[in-house]
């Protein structure tokens, strides 16, 4: 039986470069909430778009890379503790426009 982390992890290798979607809200008749939007680090910070999850570099003096920006706290934080799995030992951040919601900094050494 293939797993899909397995298959996940071998489409990826696949792809020229990693691909990221915003995909659309369907609210608006005239937006085709089927076909997805592509996203670029330009709208990262965008007012419905207020909450982030961030992974910091090592000394924890910038983020590194955002993992997550969605416009709803629930999955925010279900990003966020995701991402506590995926990088135990690293400072994780989960914010709110500019205020720290939640913090993880890993085990100390």
């Amino acid at each position: 039986m293939r797993t899909h982390s397995s298959s996940l992890g071998r489409d990826r290798a696949a792809l020229p470069h990693p691909v990221t979607y915003r995909f659309a809200s369907g609210h608006d008749p005239d937006d085709d909430a089927r076909k997805p939007v592509a996203y670029d680090r330009e709208t990262a910070g965008r007012e419905d778009l207020p909450y982030r999850v961030e992974l910091w570099d090592e000394a924890k003096k910038s983020v590194e890379l955002v993992l997550a920006v969605t416009a709803n706290g629930s999955i925010g934080y279900a990003a966020y503790y995701a991402a506590t799995r995926e990088y135990p030992n690293r400072y994780l951040t989960l914010r709110h426009k500019n205020t720290t919601v939640a913090r993880w900094n890993g085990p100390e050494h």
